[in-house]
């Protein structure tokens, strides 16, 4: 017997009727974008999907042609501060297609740039409300920050902008302020920034090195690039790190939940630098403070002493002066005495000194005898003499 068939074109075909009857009109669908390349010829061809706790459960290729996506791709950016781009959770306007030759198609007709934003949002209340629930937003406001910060771990994009701003502000201080900065690099945007700065995290505290805080540093941006920094996991470990961690992310409108969570923040890598050395500028007033303070309570206290010790100093002088006198007196009396002693005077009035051959003294002639030596000293020389005979 002869089995019934059609052709691959004819069911091609029947799917492509009964897809399109189903879906006559657009419709919006909420998906992921999880592909997304921008071709020459202006097209955009995208991999949208969609997932649950088991893992991928749908996916399907979508084009927006390049007469949609020249306007589409402007707005949304003006919209999110951000471009269409992987990762994003996005709500479409599509015209269900189905090809003969290329299958199951979904043809883009417009992207809300409102409902990506409200998906972050609700993903960062979600995040505040876990960790406000786990009691982890307040535990880096229980650190202390020493009085005076000097060692401290960077963690930025070498390249960014906004660290450059950072270490050139706080290395050019007009006050001559040093710090030791070290820089741990770390992707600043993007799905691949949470873990990266987590990375940057344990090599600070593998070092070894005893920094005073760390500092995480990212200039402006998009609002969906900087929505990395509301991961949950980032801000967990933020939280539970065991050093101040000072946060200077993005511009004045923006405030993230790692900066909630960390021990403090300010909103640009330059104020973090102003903040810095703000601690040092305070320390330095209140010690020229404490100098005039300590100079005033003490110069009355000083004038008092130096007063004091003129009137010591005239007293003792005073004193001293009629010491001295006598004691200049009992001196001249003294040379006085021995002047007239003097051997030399008394032989000038023509008495001789005799000394034996050793130099001693001759007193008498006991024990001297005939052939010794002996010397005669009178006042103008000396005269050498031989012992001949005793009487």
């Amino acid at each position: 017997m002869e089995k019934e068939f059609i052709d691959l074109f004819e069911l091609q075909t029947r799917l492509k009727q009964g897809i399109e009857c189903l879906f006559p009109s657009r419709v919006w669908i909420r998906a992921e974008v999880s592909a997304i390349k921008a071709r020459n010829g202006g097209h955009c061809y995208m991999e949208l999907s969609q997932s649950d706790a088991s893992g991928l459960i749908a996916k399907a290729n979508a084009i927006i042609w390049s007469s949609k996506y020249r306007f589409i791709a402007p707005y949304f950016e003006s919209v999110t501060g951000s471009p269409i781009s992987e990762g994003m959770t996005v709500l479409v306007e599509v015209q269900v297609n189905y090809s003969q030759l290329y299958g199951f198609s979904l043809i883009v007709n417009d992207v809300d740039p409102e409902y990506s934003l409200g998906v972050r949002e609700l993903e960062r209340q979600r995040t505040i409300e876990r960790l406000n629930k786990e009691g982890l937003m307040g535990l880096q406001k229980e650190l202390s920050l020493p009085a005076l910060p000097y060692s401290l771990a960077v963690i930025s994009a070498e390249d960014a902008a906004g660290y450059r701003d950072f270490v050139r502000h706080i290395e050019e201080n007009p006050y001559g302020f040093r710090f030791n900065l070290e820089l741990y690099p770390a992707i600043m945007q993007g799905t691949g920034c949470p873990e990266s700065v987590i990375s940057a995290l344990d090599a600070v505290m593998d070092s070894g090195k005893g920094y005073d805080a760390v500092l995480i540093l990212r200039g402006g941006g998009a609002r969906l690039d900087l929505a990395c920094f509301d991961d949950y996991d980032l801000a967990s470990v933020i939280a539970q790190y065991p050093l101040p961690v000072l946060t200077a992310i993005g511009h004045d409108q923006d405030f993230h939940v790692c900066d909630m969570v960390a021990y403090g923040y300010v909103k640009t890598p330059t104020a973090l630098a102003d903040y810095i050395l703000s601690i040092y500028e305070d320390e330095d007033a209140r010690l020229s403070s404490y100098r005039t303070r300590m100079k005033l309570a003490f110069g009355a206290r000083i004038s008092a002493m130096e007063m004091s010790l003129d009137m010591l100093r005239s007293r003792i002088r005073g004193g001293f002066a009629l010491k001295i006198a006598a004691m200049e007196a009992a001196l001249g009396l003294l040379e006085a005495r021995v002047s007239s002693a003097d051997p030399r005077k008394i032989m000038e009035r023509g008495y001789a000194l005799a000394v034996d051959g050793d130099g001693r003294v001759m007193k008498g002639t006991q024990g001297r005898h005939s052939g010794d030596r002996l010397s005669l000293m009178f006042a103008d020389g000396i005269l050498d003499c031989m012992i001949e005979n005793i009487r």
